[in-house]
C-alpha cells in the first residue's frame, strides 16, 4: 500500500515560516533594533549639526532622542503608479525650516527590504519638485521683488548681486539659476521617472489653486529644494564633506536609519543576543504595547539593561505607571491591556481606584454642585445655579468631551454618549456607529443613530450617511441646540462628521451661517483648503444660552487647523 507523503496542515512551510518569524519578532529586538539604528542617525547628525533633524511619521520618531520636529510624507503617494502631490500633506513647514537654516534631515526606515521607503525615493522628490516649480513661476512674476536684498544698483540702471550669487547680473538669471528639475535616485527606472515628470505640472497647477503663502516661502527660501540620500550602506569621504553653504541648492537629507537584510541577522553582545529587525518601527501597534517614542528614550536603558527575559514586564510597567499619571492630572489614559506579568495587576488596580475616585467626586459636583471654596467651581456671579447647568459645565472636565469653541458643537468618545445624564449637557446627540444606552434611544427627536463602520470594512460607510446627519445638525442648529457627535473612540468618524458640519453650516470665522449654506456640498477640495487655512475658533467655559449669540472673548481665542 502507497505511503501517503503529504505533510499534515500543521506541518505547511508557511504557518512554520510565520512561527519562527513571529519569535524573531518580540518587543526586544524590535527596541535593540531599533536602538542600534538610533546611533547611525547621531553619527549622520553630526556631520552636519547645524540642520535641523526632523522624522518623517510615525516610524522615524523612534529613532532619536532629539528631533527638532516632524513631517508627514506617506509612501503610498510614492506607489508605483500612485504617485501624488497631495494638498492635504504640503509639509511646508518643512521647506521653510530648510529655508532657514540651510537644510534639514528627515529620518525614516523600512521593513520591506529596500534601502529606502517610497516616501523617500519618491514622494519627498516629488514634493520638493512641484515646490520648486510653484516657486520659480511666483519668482518669475514677482522678479523686481524676489532679487536679494544685498544687491547693489550699478550705474547703468542694472542691479548686481553679491559674490555669493555668483556676479550674475539681470532678473532673468533668477529663472536660469533655479533647478526646476525632478531629482529622483538611481535606481529609479526612466520610464517611471517619465511617467512622475508627466504630472509634474498639474500638480504645481493644484499647489496654486490653493491659499498657501508662496510670497514668504519664496523670500525665504534662497535655493532651490533637493534631495540627498544616506543609508548604511552609503560611503561618506570625511575628509571631503562640503560645507552647507557651499552646495548650489537647499539639501533635503534623508536618512535611511535601518539597514536591508532579506536574512535574519543575529548579533551577540557581552550579556544577550538578539535578532536584527530592519525597520522595527513600523506598525508600532503590532508590537509596542502601548510604548512611546517619548517613554523608550526616557527609560531605555533602564528596558534594554535587562535583557529580554525582563523586558515585556518593563515596558508593561512603564506603561502603565505612565497611564496612571496622565490619569490623576485629567488627560485622557486609556488601558492598554497586555500580558504584562507580575507588574501589571497592581498598577492597574491603582489606576482604576484613581479614575473610579475621580468620576465619583465629579458625578458628586454634578449633584450638588461645587462645594463652597471649591477652586474646581465654574458659577460665576449672576448665573444660574440649576442641575442642568451645574451638567453642562462639569462636561468641560469630562474625559473624551471636547467642545468645538463656541458653536455649539462638540465632540466625544463612547464613554461619554453613553452616559445617562448627556441630555443634561447637550441637547442633542449624533451616534456614529457606536453603541447606545436605552436612554439616548428614547429620546427620537433629540438622537439620532448612524450605522457607520470604519473604512476598511465599508468605505463608502460614511459617505452614504453623510448627509442624514448635516440635515439634522442643521436642523437642530437652528433651533439654537447644542449637539453632541460621537463615535468608539471619539477620533474617527465624529471628526469626520463634525469638520462636515462645520464646512456647511459655519463661516470661517466660527460663525453660524444659518439656511446660506443650506445647498453646499463637502467635497474633497473644500475639506483640503480648510487643512490649510487657520480657522479661528474661541475657547468659551462651556455652551450658555446665548452661545449662537455671545461676542467671543478676544483674550481666550485659539488657531484651530483643522
Amino acid at each position: 500500500m502507497a505511503q501517503d507523503t503529504n505533510p499534515p496542515a500543521n506541518e505547511n512551510i508557511y504557518r512554520v515560516t510565520r512561527r519562527i518569524k513571529k519569535t524573531e519578532q518580540t518587543i526586544y529586538n524590535a527596541l535593540r533594533s531599533i536602538h542600534d539604528d538610533s546611533l547611525f542617525v547621531s553619527e549622520i547628525r553630526h556631520l552636519w549639526r547645524e540642520l535641523p533633524l526632523l522624522a518623517n511619521l510615525r516610524c522615524g520618531l523612534w529613532y532619536s532622542s532629539d528631533f527638532d520636529g516632524t513631517c508627514y510624507f506617506k509612501s503610498t503617494d510614492g506607489h508605483n503608479g500612485n504617485w501624488s502631490f497631495n494638498t492635504g500633506r504640503m509639509n511646508l513647514h518643512v521647506a521653510m525650516l530648510a529655508a532657514e537654516r540651510g537644510g534639514c534631515f528627515i529620518v525614516d526606515a523600512t521593513r520591506k527590504g529596500k534601502r529606502f521607503p517610497d516616501a523617500m525615493s519618491k514622494t519627498i522628490p516629488i514634493w520638493a519638485c512641484v515646490l520648486n516649480r510653484a516657486l520659480a513661476d511666483y519668482r518669475t512674476l514677482h522678479a523686481q521683488e524676489m532679487l536679494d536684498p544685498s544687491a547693489e544698483q550699478t550705474g547703468n540702471g542694472h542691479l548686481e548681486n553679491d559674490s555669493r550669487g555668483g556676479g550674475k547680473t539681470g532678473n532673468s538669471d533668477l529663472e536660469n539659476d533655479w533647478d526646476c528639475s525632478l531629482h529622483l535616485p538611481v535606481w529609479i527606472s526612466h520610464v517611471e521617472k517619465g511617467n512622475i515628470e508627466s504630472r509634474i505640472q498639474s500638480w504645481v497647477e493644484s499647489l496654486k489653486s490653493t491659499v498657501v503663502d508662496l510670497e514668504t516661502l519664496a523670500k525665504t527660501l534662497k535655493k532651490p529644494l533637493r534631495p540627498l540620500w544616506i543609508s548604511q550602506s552609503s560611503v561618506i569621504w570625511l575628509n571631503e564633506l562640503p560645507e552647507v553653504d557651499e552646495w548650489s541648492f537647499t539639501p533635503i537629507i534623508l536618512v535611511s536609519a535601518s539597514r536591508p537584510s532579506i536574512f535574519t541577522q543575529r548579533y551577540t553582545d557581552e550579556d544577550f543576543s538578539w535578532s536584527y529587525i530592519p525597520g522595527a518601527a513600523d506598525d508600532e501597534e503590532s508590537w509596542a504595547r502601548g510604548l512611546t517614542p517619548a517613554l523608550f528614550w526616557t527609560h531605555h536603558l533602564d528596558i534594554l539593561e535587562g535583557g529580554p527575559t525582563t523586558c515585556n514586564a518593563k515596558v508593561a510597567e512603564i506603561v502603565e505607571r505612565d497611564r496612571v499619571y496622565r490619569a490623576q492630572r485629567g488627560i485622557q489614559a486609556p488601558q492598554v491591556r497586555v500580558k504584562s506579568g507580575r507588574f501589571g495587576s497592581e498598577i492597574s488596580q491603582s489606576a482604576d481606584r484613581e479614575c473610579t475616585q475621580h468620576e465619583t467626586a465629579l458625578d458628586l459636583m454634578i449633584r450638588n454642585g461645587p462645594a463652597e471654596g471649591d477652586g474646581r467651581a465654574f458659577r460665576a456671579e449672576g448665573e444660574p445655579t440649576s442641575e442642568s447647568w451645574f451638567i453642562r459645565k462639569a462636561s468641560l472636565n469630562l474625559k473624551g468631551f471636547h467642545w468645538i469653541g463656541n458653536t455649539g458643537l462638540a465632540v466625544g468618545n463612547e464613554d461619554c454618549g453613553n452616559r445617562d445624564d448627556i441630555f443634561g449637557m447637550v441637547d442633542c446627540v449624533i451616534n456614529c456607529g457606536a453603541s447606545s444606552n436605552p436612554t439616548c434611544r428614547s429620546r427620537e427627536e433629540s438622537y439620532l443613530y448612524l450605522p457607520i463602520v470604519g473604512s476598511k470594512i465599508d468605505r463608502h460607510s460614511l459617505q452614504d450617511h453623510l448627509q442624514e446627519a448635516l440635515s439634522f445638525a442643521k436642523q437642530k442648529l437652528s433651533c439654537q441646540k447644542t449637539v453632541l457627535i460621537y463615535c468608539s473612540t471619539g477620533e474617527d468618524i465624529s471628526v469626520c462628521v463634525c469638520l462636515a458640519v462645520l464646512l456647511s453650516c459655519y463661516t470661517t470665522t466660527g460663525g453660524y451661517s444659518g439656511s446660506s449654506n443650506s445647498d453646499f456640498v463637502v467635497t474633497k477640495s473644500a475639506v483640503q483648503l480648510l487643512e490649510v487655512l487657520a480657522i479661528p475658533c474661541y475657547v468659551w467655559p462651556g455652551p450658555p444660552a446665548n452661545a449662537f449669540n455671545m461676542e467671543p472673548n478676544r483674550t481666550t481665542m485659539v488657531n484651530a487647523w483643522l
